[in-house]
């Protein structure tokens, strides 16, 4: 019982904590220290008898086994996607979509450049970075309430398009190592379910923004706003889509020769045509390295800090009763599964890393060899299932991504800016979730 209260108080303790702007590198061990204690999890190894898990050992593998696993993943996809903003090239395609699509539709326009960019393999942090400029002047010149500029980002980059089939971002591609699967698996059902939160959101997204407007809200300067910018020269978009092509239909044929790790030669691809064919719009050729690896360090060792606390939770007495449960659950693996992998996001706080705490559990009850006929779950049904779930309740208040979006890029607070984000990036992807559950059952 003192388990289970202090896995729930962790997870309260890790959202208050990031609410109120502590960093994840210090809020996370924080946290996990708590649930460790109420655990009973030694603190060190060398407390702890032969075998059993400590709080220092448990949180270290769980984050150097991330890091270990995900971090070239991270550089590559930071470089290139700091590339494709140095040489304007990420610009050159938000402008031509929002030309194509009018101003009278700003959020519409905002919405379709961070899907295109992010079904692309650009990371979901750099297409926040590369769009928030335009946004800004997109919501300026349109005198849209500003507070819904982090939600429409976060909308057109962290929902259907991070988890749908073909997507380059990792989400999409952990469940393969674990399920022998492919990064499009269960594609049909994907594809409606995309569709399905792709309008559903939007017209969600619309009606909220309209309601603040008649309400009497409109854009607010502040000092230290990004100044538009006048350009008169870009790289010709189209040029500029063809790295996103690359990344796309090099991951399609090196998938099923290389697994994860054509999502390298993807991203790497992606970079080397981005430099190729815009080389002379760069501002500097060295400065997306530098830029990238930082980036990629502070993104990775975010996402590590919580796959950390999920793994002390991961090894206390409550978690394992917790996960028994769920996996009991009557109607079919494939909801035991989504119910899992939702919980487990919501206490890490990460779709990632829920997916790499869940997956190690969850694929052998489901698929394994020893799994009866009545148990066993299609594991391409699974993989498209577990994608979609971990992009539900990982968009929690204490997301790594989320605190980055709201407070450090666009400036807002989590009370002004999370409600509108948290419904386009929580419940939607659960409706989702829902109708591909309904899809899979059926067919």
């Amino acid at each position: 019982m003192l388990s289970l209260f202090g896995l729930v108080a962790g997870l309260v303790l890790l959202v208050v904590f990031a609410i109120r702007g502590m960093h994840l590198l210090i809020a996370a061990p924080l946290a996990a220290l708590l649930i460790a204690v109420t655990g009973g999890l030694p603190l060190f190894a060398q407390l702890a008898a032969e075998g059993q898990a400590n709080y220092v050992g448990t949180f270290m593998d769980g984050f150097t086994g991330f890091f270990k696993d995900w971090f070239f993943m991270f550089l590559l996809g930071a470089i290139f996607g700091k590339a494709m903003e140095n040489s304007h090239a990420a610009e050159s395609i938000a402008n031509w979509v929002i030309g194509r699509i009018g101003m009278q539709h700003a959020a519409l326009a905002l919405l379709t450049a961070c899907a295109i960019l992010t079904y692309g393999g650009v990371s979901v942090f750099i297409v926040a970075f590369c769009v928030y400029s335009m946004a800004l002047s997109l919501w300026r010149r349109a005198d849209l309430p500003r507070r819904f500029i982090p939600a429409v980002i976060a909308f057109g980059s962290v929902t259907f398009t991070m988890t749908s089939a073909g997507s380059p971002e990792i989400q999409n591609w952990i469940p393969i190592r674990y399920l022998g699967t492919t990064p499009y698996a269960g594609w049909p059902v994907s594809i409606a379910a995309a569709l399905f939160m792709a309008v559903a959101g939007y017209f969600w997204m619309r009606r909220m923004i309209t309601t603040a407007v008649a309400r009497g809200e409109r854009f607010e300067e502040r000092e230290g706003d990004v100044a538009e910018i006048e350009r008169t020269t870009l790289p010709n978009p189209f040029l500029c889509l063809l790295p996103l092509v690359a990344v796309l239909g090099v991951s399609f044929f090196c998938h099923q020769l290389f697994g994860t790790a054509a999502l390298i030669v993807a991203l790497f691809s992606g970079l080397l045509l981005t430099y190729l064919l815009n080389y002379r719009f760069f501002r500097s050729l060295s400065q997306p390295f530098a830029e990238g690896a930082t980036g990629a360090l502070i993104a990775t060792a975010n996402t590590c800090a919580v796959v950390g606390f999920g793994t002390v939770a991961k090894a206390t007495p409550a978690f394992a009763g917790v996960v028994a449960f769920i996996t009991d659950i009557p109607g079919g693996g494939l909801i035991g599964a989504a119910i899992a992998v939702t919980v487990i996001c919501a206490l890490t706080g990460s779709a990632s890393g829920g997916q790499s705490i869940a997956l190690p559990l969850l694929a052998p009850i489901y698929t394994g060899a020893d799994v009866t006929a009545d148990h066993r779950v299609d594991p391409e049904a699974l993989h498209r299932v577990v994608s979609i779930a971990s992009g539900g309740l990982d968009s929690l208040p204490h997301n790594g991504y989320v605190v980055t979006l709201i407070r450090a890029i666009c400036g807002e607070s989590h009370k002004d800016a999370y409600l509108p984000l948290a419904k386009l990036t929580v419940v939607v992807p659960f409706a989702g979730l829902v109708l591909a559950l309904i899809a899979f059952t059926i067919f």
